[in-house]
Protein backbone atom coordinates (compact mmCIF):
# COMPACT_ATOMS: atom_id res chain seq x y z
CA UNK A 1 0.00 0.00 0.00
CA UNK A 2 2.48 2.48 0.62
CA UNK A 3 5.01 1.67 -2.08
CA UNK A 4 1.52 1.98 -4.47
CA UNK A 5 1.09 5.87 -2.67
CA UNK A 6 5.01 6.22 -3.26
CA UNK A 7 4.22 5.80 -6.99
CA UNK A 8 1.22 7.39 -7.61
CA UNK A 9 3.24 10.75 -5.77
CA UNK A 10 5.86 10.72 -8.18
CA UNK A 11 3.50 10.30 -11.12
CA UNK A 12 1.98 13.31 -10.34
CA UNK A 13 4.96 15.07 -9.52
CA UNK A 14 6.19 14.04 -13.09
CA UNK A 15 3.17 15.46 -14.76
CA UNK A 16 3.69 19.32 -12.89
CA UNK A 17 7.18 19.28 -14.37
CA UNK A 18 6.26 18.35 -17.46
CA UNK A 19 3.32 20.84 -17.65
CA UNK A 20 5.43 23.94 -15.93
CA UNK A 21 8.42 23.25 -18.73
CA UNK A 22 5.52 23.62 -21.85
CA UNK A 23 4.36 27.12 -20.08
CA UNK A 24 5.42 29.88 -22.20
CA UNK A 25 5.69 33.40 -20.67
CA UNK A 26 3.26 36.38 -21.85
CA UNK A 27 4.62 38.95 -23.82
CA UNK A 28 5.49 42.40 -23.02
CA UNK A 29 4.09 45.93 -24.34
CA UNK A 30 7.05 48.74 -23.40
CA UNK A 31 5.70 52.09 -25.02
CA UNK A 32 8.13 55.35 -24.79
CA UNK A 33 7.78 58.86 -25.85
CA UNK A 34 10.91 60.84 -26.49
CA UNK A 35 10.76 64.68 -27.88
CA UNK A 36 7.99 64.27 -30.83
CA UNK A 37 8.27 60.55 -31.28
CA UNK A 38 6.19 57.69 -29.81
CA UNK A 39 7.75 54.29 -30.00
CA UNK A 40 5.93 51.54 -28.89
CA UNK A 41 7.99 47.40 -28.40
CA UNK A 42 6.44 44.41 -28.21
CA UNK A 43 9.02 41.95 -27.18
CA UNK A 44 8.26 37.83 -26.56
CA UNK A 45 9.91 36.01 -24.13
CA UNK A 46 9.86 32.89 -26.92
CA UNK A 47 10.90 34.98 -29.73
CA UNK A 48 14.41 37.34 -30.30
CA UNK A 49 11.84 38.94 -32.98
CA UNK A 50 10.92 42.86 -31.78
CA UNK A 51 8.17 45.35 -33.01
CA UNK A 52 8.25 48.96 -33.67
CA UNK A 53 6.19 51.20 -34.82
CA UNK A 54 6.49 55.40 -35.05
CA UNK A 55 4.58 57.61 -35.10
CA UNK A 56 6.09 61.96 -35.91
CA UNK A 57 3.90 64.85 -34.50
CA UNK A 58 2.56 66.80 -37.32
CA UNK A 59 4.28 70.75 -37.29
CA UNK A 60 1.34 72.58 -35.30
CA UNK A 61 -1.15 74.89 -37.57
CA UNK A 62 -2.04 77.84 -35.90
CA UNK A 63 -6.13 77.51 -36.61
CA UNK A 64 -5.87 75.40 -33.90
CA UNK A 65 -4.31 77.97 -31.35
CA UNK A 66 -5.84 81.39 -30.03
CA UNK A 67 -3.60 83.87 -29.00
CA UNK A 68 -2.72 86.48 -26.64
CA UNK A 69 -0.49 89.61 -26.98
CA UNK A 70 1.22 90.55 -23.93
CA UNK A 71 2.45 94.54 -23.99
CA UNK A 72 6.09 95.31 -22.33
CA UNK A 73 8.40 97.87 -21.47
CA UNK A 74 10.34 100.11 -23.20
CA UNK A 75 14.58 101.08 -23.13
CA UNK A 76 16.15 103.61 -24.95
CA UNK A 77 13.67 103.62 -27.85
CA UNK A 78 13.12 99.85 -27.61
CA UNK A 79 9.85 97.94 -27.09
CA UNK A 80 10.30 95.09 -25.87
CA UNK A 81 6.65 92.42 -25.91
CA UNK A 82 5.69 88.73 -26.35
CA UNK A 83 2.69 87.01 -27.76
CA UNK A 84 1.45 83.56 -26.01
CA UNK A 85 -0.43 80.91 -28.13
CA UNK A 86 -2.74 78.27 -26.23
CA UNK A 87 -3.30 75.32 -28.25
CA UNK A 88 -7.26 75.07 -28.32
CA UNK A 89 -7.41 71.70 -30.68
CA UNK A 90 -7.53 68.03 -29.51
CA UNK A 91 -4.09 66.10 -30.46
CA UNK A 92 -0.20 66.48 -30.00
CA UNK A 93 1.61 68.70 -32.74
CA UNK A 94 4.96 70.03 -32.79
CA UNK A 95 6.95 72.63 -33.83
CA UNK A 96 10.34 74.06 -33.60
CA UNK A 97 12.20 77.69 -34.32
CA UNK A 98 11.44 80.99 -34.84
CA UNK A 99 7.86 82.50 -35.78
CA UNK A 100 6.48 83.57 -38.99
CA UNK A 101 4.87 87.09 -37.92
CA UNK A 102 3.09 89.32 -40.61
CA UNK A 103 1.30 93.17 -39.55
CA UNK A 104 -2.22 94.25 -40.47
CA UNK A 105 -3.62 97.99 -39.92
CA UNK A 106 -6.64 98.31 -38.72
CA UNK A 107 -8.21 98.22 -42.36
CA UNK A 108 -6.47 94.44 -42.89
CA UNK A 109 -3.87 95.90 -44.97
CA UNK A 110 -0.77 93.89 -44.81
CA UNK A 111 2.29 96.18 -43.50
CA UNK A 112 6.12 95.68 -44.43
CA UNK A 113 7.95 93.92 -42.05
CA UNK A 114 11.62 92.81 -41.57
CA UNK A 115 12.47 89.69 -39.15
CA UNK A 116 15.75 89.45 -37.10
CA UNK A 117 15.94 86.30 -35.46
CA UNK A 118 17.11 85.89 -31.85
CA UNK A 119 19.72 85.25 -30.86
CA UNK A 120 22.44 85.21 -34.14
CA UNK A 121 25.53 86.57 -35.06
CA UNK A 122 24.70 89.85 -36.45
CA UNK A 123 22.91 91.63 -33.56
CA UNK A 124 23.40 91.76 -30.10
CA UNK A 125 19.82 92.72 -29.11
CA UNK A 126 18.82 90.77 -25.79
CA UNK A 127 15.57 89.63 -24.21
CA UNK A 128 14.39 90.00 -20.39
CA UNK A 129 12.95 86.34 -20.44
CA UNK A 130 16.81 83.89 -20.44
CA UNK A 131 14.88 81.68 -22.62
CA UNK A 132 14.35 83.54 -25.47
CA UNK A 133 17.86 84.21 -25.70
CA UNK A 134 18.32 80.47 -26.65
CA UNK A 135 18.87 78.65 -29.14
CA UNK A 136 15.40 77.19 -30.91
CA UNK A 137 14.50 73.44 -28.96
CA UNK A 138 11.38 71.37 -30.18
CA UNK A 139 8.18 71.24 -28.52
CA UNK A 140 5.26 68.72 -28.06
CA UNK A 141 2.09 70.63 -27.64
CA UNK A 142 -1.13 68.87 -27.07
CA UNK A 143 -4.22 70.68 -25.85
CA UNK A 144 -3.87 73.24 -23.31
CA UNK A 145 -0.53 73.71 -23.96
CA UNK A 146 1.22 77.11 -24.12
CA UNK A 147 4.27 78.51 -25.86
CA UNK A 148 5.08 82.16 -25.96
CA UNK A 149 7.74 83.92 -28.17
CA UNK A 150 9.23 87.43 -27.83
CA UNK A 151 9.61 90.60 -29.89
CA UNK A 152 11.18 94.03 -29.78
CA UNK A 153 11.07 96.82 -32.08
CA UNK A 154 12.50 100.34 -32.55
CA UNK A 155 9.76 103.40 -32.10
CA UNK A 156 11.97 105.52 -32.91
CA UNK A 157 10.86 108.09 -35.61
CA UNK A 158 14.25 109.22 -37.82
CA UNK A 159 13.81 111.11 -41.26
CA UNK A 160 14.68 107.95 -43.35
CA UNK A 161 12.31 105.41 -41.43
CA UNK A 162 8.52 104.53 -41.39
CA UNK A 163 6.23 103.69 -38.35
CA UNK A 164 3.79 101.49 -39.46
CA UNK A 165 0.62 101.30 -37.56
CA UNK A 166 -0.54 97.23 -37.00
CA UNK A 167 -3.09 95.87 -34.38
CA UNK A 168 -2.96 92.69 -35.72
CA UNK A 169 -0.44 90.09 -36.02
CA UNK A 170 -0.84 86.63 -38.12
CA UNK A 171 1.20 84.42 -36.42
CA UNK A 172 2.54 80.71 -38.37
CA UNK A 173 4.13 78.00 -36.97
CA UNK A 174 6.32 77.00 -40.39
CA UNK A 175 5.61 78.44 -43.88
CA UNK A 176 2.75 77.17 -45.31
CA UNK A 177 0.72 76.58 -42.43
CA UNK A 178 -2.34 78.33 -41.41
CA UNK A 179 -1.99 81.22 -38.70
CA UNK A 180 -3.44 82.44 -35.75
CA UNK A 181 -3.99 86.02 -35.52
CA UNK A 182 -3.04 87.77 -32.40
CA UNK A 183 -4.56 91.85 -31.37
CA UNK A 184 -2.64 93.98 -29.98
CA UNK A 185 -4.60 96.32 -27.18
CA UNK A 186 -2.46 99.45 -28.26
CA UNK A 187 -0.56 99.96 -31.91
CA UNK A 188 2.63 98.14 -33.00
CA UNK A 189 4.83 100.65 -34.28
CA UNK A 190 7.74 99.24 -35.66
CA UNK A 191 9.86 101.59 -36.98
CA UNK A 192 12.94 101.34 -39.86
CA UNK A 193 10.42 99.69 -42.15
CA UNK A 194 9.03 96.98 -40.24
CA UNK A 195 12.13 96.08 -38.69
CA UNK A 196 10.99 93.29 -35.81
CA UNK A 197 13.28 91.74 -33.74
CA UNK A 198 11.83 87.61 -32.58
CA UNK A 199 13.13 85.00 -30.50
CA UNK A 200 12.23 81.32 -30.67
CA UNK A 201 9.48 79.65 -29.58
CA UNK A 202 9.57 78.49 -25.52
Amino acid sequence: MRRGLISVAIFFAFVAIFTLSRYHAPSSTTTTTTGTTATTTTTFASSTTTTTSTVAAATCQGSGFSGVYNEGEGAAGTVYASVTLTKTSAGTCSETGWPIVTLQNKSGALLPITLVEVPSATNTLQFSTAKANHAPTQLLLHQGSLTTFSLAYSSVTTANTVCDNALTLNIQFATGASSVPVTAPYAVQPCDNGKVWVSPFY
